[in-house]
C-alpha cells in the first residue's frame, strides 16, 4: 500500500514538473497572427495606430491566449554592416509588449524578414546573430510571456546549413538571455516534413514550430505570389468532391499545380490532412519536445466559405486532439477571421461560422451603418489617423515619423525623392461620409513646409467607384503652390475650405473629364500628389492635418529648418562629389577631407546596400544594382554627415 502511494505521488509530480509530459506542450493554446502591421520596408512606414491595446483585448475575448506578431526585423535596422535596430522600432514594439504582458497574452516576436520568391541567403547567419543579440539584450528583463522566433519559413537552403545557422543564433541569444523561450523551425518553409531533420538541440527552452497549408491546391487557390500564379484557380472544394471540382485552367495543366489537381482525390481528404499532422506529432513524441502550429489557413478570395470553414474545423480539432497549440494565419488579411469584402470591424464583420469552426468565443455582431461625419477628424498628427491605411504610390521616401522640427507633437510627415504623379495616400476604412462637413463650412487644415521654391503639389479626395459602369473614382482637389505658402524652410498654416476644392475628373482605365459627380457621401481616400512635376531634390513636410471648422491652428515651431534632416543632413565642413550621375557601371566619389570617412549607398527604402571606408577617393561597381534613385552618404569621425542623390540606370 505504501509503495502504491509513493508511486502515485511520483506520477503526479512527473505530470507537473517541467521536462516531463508537459515539455511536449506549449504554455499557450490558441491565437492568431497579427499581420500587416510591422511587416513594412522600414520603421518609418509602420502605421502604429493600425492596432491598439483594445484590439489585443478583443483578440483575448475570443478565447485566444497568444498573438504571433510577424516583423520585418532586418528592415527595422540601419542596415549593414552592424544592423543596428532603430530606436523608433523599440519605441513602438515596447508598447506592444506591454499590452501583451498587461493582458497575460503570450506574444511571439516573429522575425518575418521573408520573401517567398527569394531563397534564404546561406550567409544570413551573421545578420540574425546581430539583430537577435540586440533584441534579446533589450527584452531580457521582460516577462516570459514574450518569445523570440528566429526566422519565419527559411527555404531554398539546405537543412544542414539552416540548422547550423539556427544553432549559432540560439547560442548568441543565450549569451545575454537564458529566460525567454525561442521558437525554432526547420528549413523548407517550416514544413512538418523537415522537423525530423532538425538536430537535437541541447537548449531545453525551445518551442518547435511547423506550418500547415495542406492540401495546398485548396488553401492557396487564387494566390498570386506563387509560381505559377494560382489566380485562375477557383472553387476547389474541401473535402474532394468529384462533381464539384472546377475545370483546371489550361495555363496550369503542365505545372506542379496540374499535378496537385490530378492527385486531389487522394490529397483533398480529411484522412490525408490528419496523416500529415501526425508527422509533426511523431516528431514531438520521439524527441519529447513541445511543438506548435505557427500558421495554418485558407486564402479567402477564390475559396467557398463553407469549404473553408469545414477545413478550419477539421484542422483545429485535430491539432487540439493531439494537444498542439496553434496560431491561425491571420486576423485581418487574405486568410483572416472577418467576412470577405467587409470593413473588418470587430463588432460587425467577424466570420461567425469560421470562429465557431475554430472553437472561439463569438461576440455579438450588429449591422454597420455609415453615418455622416459631423465633427471632423485627424488625418495625421504624429501618426496617420484612426482607421486610415497606407495607400501611397511612391518612388521616393515617405517618413511618417520625421523629427525634423515638427510643428505639433513629436513627429511630422516628410516626403522626398518623389517623381511626378507619386502620391502619399491614406485610405479610409471604411469609406467616410463627409457630406455634412462639405455643406457646413468645414476645411482641411494643415501645416506645410517646403525647401525648394517653384515646387507645387495637389491635395485631393477620391470617392468610391460604385458598381455602375458609368461611375468612376472621381477626384475633388486643390493645387498648393507658393501663392498659398512660401517654400522657405518654415512652417506655414493652411486652412482650405472644402468648398474651395474643385472637381478634377477621374483616371480609371483612361481619363474622364470632370462631370460634377464627386460624392462627398462616399470618400475612399485622401492623397497628396506630385501632379505638376517631380520633387527633384526638394522636400516637403506636413503636420497636424485634420478636418475642422475652426481656423485656430498656430505655427508653434517658428524656426527655419537649416539642416536636411535624418535622410539628407549636412553638417560641419563635410563635402564630396560623386560622378557620373546618372551612373551605370562605376561610381566615383571624391572628398577634399584628409580624414578617414565612412561611405554608404542607400536605396529608396532606406536600406544600406553598400558600405566602406575611404580617404579622399573611392570607386564602386554599381552595375548589378537595380535601376532607381539612391543616396550616397559620407560620415566623419565626429558623426557629421552629408548625403547626395544619384540615379542608377540600366546600360
Amino acid at each position: 500500500m505504501r509503495k502504491t502511494s509513493v508511486l502515485f505521488v511520483i506520477l503526479m509530480v512527473a505530470l507537473v514538473l517541467p521536462g516531463s509530459a508537459d515539455a511536449q506542450q506549449a504554455p499557450f493554446n490558441r491565437g492568431v497572427n497579427l499581420t500587416g502591421w510591422f511587416q513594412t520596408g522600414s520603421v518609418s512606414q509602420i502605421q502604429f495606430n493600425r492596432y491598439s491595446k483594445k484590439d489585443f483585448e478583443n483578440i483575448k475575448s475570443l478565447g485566444c491566449d497568444v498573438i504571433r506578431l510577424p516583423i520585418n526585423l532586418h528592415f527595422m535596422t540601419k542596415g549593414q554592416p552592424d544592423y543596428r535596430i532603430e530606436p523608433l522600432f523599440y519605441e513602438f514594439l515596447d508598447q506592444v509588449v506591454s499590452w501583451a504582458e498587461e493582458l497575460n497574452l503570450y506574444l511571439i516576436l516573429d522575425n518575418h524578414t521573408f520573401d517567398p520568391a527569394v531563397n534564404t541567403n546561406p550567409n544570413v547567419g551573421p545578420i540574425l546573430e546581430k539583430v537577435w543579440l540586440q533584441m534579446a539584450t533589450h527584452y531580457k528583463e521582460r516577462s516570459q510571456y514574450i518569445m523570440y522566433e528566429i526566422l519565419n519559413e527559411p527555404h531554398g537552403i539546405s537543412d544542414a546549413a539552416w540548422n547550423a545557422i539556427q544553432l549559432a543564433v540560439i547560442d548568441k541569444i543565450r549569451t545575454v538571455d537564458t529566460r525567454h523561450t525561442l521558437v525554432v523551425g526547420p528549413s523548407s518553409w517550416n514544413t512538418y516534413n523537415n522537423l525530423a531533420y532538425l538536430p537535437r538541440y541541447q537548449d531545453t527552452n525551445l518551442l518547435y514550430t511547423f506550418h500547415f497549408y495542406d492540401p495546398f491546391l485548396f488553401t492557396h487557390q487564387g494566390a498570386t505570389w506563387v509560381d505559377p500564379s494560382m489566380a485562375p484557380l477557383s472553387g476547389i472544394p474541401f473535402p474532394y468532391q468529384a462533381d464539384s471540382m472546377p475545370a483546371l485552367p489550361a495555363s496550369l495543366t503542365s505545372t506542379w499545380v496540374g499535378d496537385n489537381y490530378r492527385s486531389y482525390a487522394i490529397d483533398g481528404t480529411v484522412q490525408k490532412v490528419k496523416q500529415l499532422i501526425d508527422i509533426a506529432v511523431r516528431f514531438r513524441d520521439d524527441r519529447k519536445v513541445p511543438i506548435f502550429c505557427g500558421e495554418f489557413g485558407v486564402y479567402i478570395p477564390n475559396s467557398k466559405n463553407h469549404h473553408r470553414v469545414f477545413w478550419y474545423e477539421v484542422v483545429r480539432k485535430y491539432l487540439e486532439e493531439k494537444q498542439i497549440a496553434w496560431t491561425s494565419w491571420d486576423y485581418h488579411g487574405g486568410f483572416g477571421l472577418f467576412e470577405s469584402g467587409s470593413n473588418g470591424f470587430f463588432e460587425h464583420d467577424l466570420n461567425v461560422q469560421l470562429l465557431k469552426a475554430l472553437g472561439l468565443i463569438v461576440p455579438d455582431q450588429t449591422d454597420y451603418t455609415l453615418l455622416p461625419d459631423s465633427t471632423g477628424s485627424f488625418i495625421y498628427s504624429d501618426y496617420p489617423g484612426e482607421q486610415m491605411f497606407e495607400s501611397s504610390y511612391n518612388d521616393g521616401i515617405v517618413n511618417y515619423y520625421s523629427e525634423d522640427l515638427p510643428n505639433n507633437g513629436r513627429y511630422c510627415l516628410k516626403w522626398s525623392g518623389a517623381k511626378q504623379y507619386n502620391t502619399i495616400g491614406l485610405d479610409y476604412q471604411p469609406d467616410r461620409d463627409f457630406s455634412f462637413l462639405a455643406n457646413n463650412n468645414y476645411a482641411l487644415d494643415l501645416m506645410v513646409r517646403g525647401d525648394t521654391p517653384g515646387l507645387s503639389f495637389q491635395i485631393r479626395f477620391i470617392d468610391t467607384k460604385t458598381q455602375s459602369a458609368t461611375d468612376y473614382p472621381w477626384r475633388m482637389g486643390i493645387k498648393i503652390d507658393e501663392t498659398k505658402a512660401s517654400w522657405d524652410r518654415r512652417w506655414h498654416h493652411l486652412y482650405l475650405p472644402l468648398s474651395s476644392f474643385s472637381d478634377l475628373g477621374s483616371w480609371y482605365n483612361g481619363w474622364h473629364n470632370p462631370a460634377g459627380l464627386f460624392d462627398w457621401k462616399a470618400v475612399d481616400r485622401i492623397e497628396i500628389v506630385t501632379e505638376y512635376g517631380q520633387l527633384g531634390s526638394g522636400i516637403f513636410w506636413f503636420d497636424n492635418i485634420h478636418l475642422t471648422n475652426r481656423d485656430t491652428a498656430k505655427v508653434n515651431q517658428t524656426g527655419v529648418f537649416s539642416g536636411i534632416g535624418e535622410d539628407f543632413a549636412r553638417t560641419g565642413t563635410l563635402n564630396f562629389t560623386c560622378y557620373p550621375n546618372p551612373v551605370y557601371g562605376f561610381l566615383t566619389v571624391d572628398s577634399p577631407s584628409e580624414d578617414a570617412l565612412s561611405i554608404e549607398l542607400i536605396d529608396i527604402q532606406g536600406k544600406t546596400v553598400l558600405t566602406s571606408q575611404f580617404r579622399k577617393h573611392t570607386r564602386w561597381d554599381v552595375s548589378r544594382l537595380n535601376a532607381g534613385l539612391y543616396f550616397v552618404r559620407i560620415t566623419d569621425n565626429q558623426r557629421n554627415f552629408i548625403t547626395r542623390r544619384i540615379c542608377k540606370i540600366d546600360g
